[in-house]
């Protein structure tokens, strides 16, 4: 899954950063609550973790903004506010959940993990795929009854051509899925990783096409 983390601890951010991508999420990083603010209007993740305190723009204002326009995604706030009242006021401006610093990085995983199961509850069926079946909230795999184990960036490549429900998704968009917007990483990776998620799926009657210089294509049941 995708998520996008607005903090200004930068210690406090690697931390949780680094934690969320070793369970398989793609995270994008901001630090000022005007950044975000411009951000979150485009930006595609599954769950925000916002912070309170921010240069710039607050927390709670980024965050009654985004229920103002509409827009639902599940939002943990943390924040170094105890107090009873400051929790109710971060409830009702439309937060999710709420965390107090410091907390443990295994307890905001776990509710990362409760969030993003709420969020998928109407979409539990598991959806066919050439010969497979795709469980998207646990992120497996299975022919059957086997499950057929990706690696991880792999697992996320897959998540992110499979979402695009046979669209064209560019070879940009794909490392911003796995590793979030603006890392410092080759683009060339990505050839790595389609090369080796075509292997692994060709056998199960899913084909991923490469329309060169403009993306890749997730199709089933057709011949390449």
């Amino acid at each position: 899954m995708r998520i996008t983390l607005v903090e200004d601890n930068a210690s406090l951010a690697k931390g949780i950063c680094y934690r969320l991508e070793d369970a398989g999420h793609a995270v994008d990083m901001l630090d000022t609550g005007t950044a975000a603010e411009v951000f979150l209007r485009d930006d595609g993740a599954d769950l925000i973790i916002l912070d309170i305190n921010l240069p710039g723009v607050d927390g709670l204002t980024l965050l009654k903004g985004l229920r103002a326009r509409g827009d639902v995604r599940p939002v943990i706030l943390l924040t170094a506010r105890a107090e009873t009242a400051d929790r109710v006021i971060g409830l009702d401006a439309g937060a999710d959940d709420y965390l107090i610093k410091p907390f443990e990085m295994a307890e905001l995983e776990a509710r990362v993990r409760a969030l993003l199961r709420r969020r998928d509850v109407p979409q539990q069926q598991m959806r066919e795929v050439g010969d497979l079946y795709y469980d998207a909230v646990a992120r497996q795999l299975f022919a059957g009854d086997v499950e057929v184990v990706l690696p991880r960036r792999e697992m996320s490549v897959f998540e992110c051509l499979l979402g695009a429900d046979g669209r064209l998704v560019s070879k940009g968009a794909v490392l911003d899925h796995v590793y979030g917007v603006g890392a410092d990483v080759e683009d060339k990776v990505v050839e790595v990783y389609i090369s080796r998620l075509r292997r692994r799926l060709s056998a199960h009657g899913i084909q991923i096409k490469t329309q060169r210089g403009l993306g890749y294509q997730l199709s089933a049941g057709q011949s390449e």
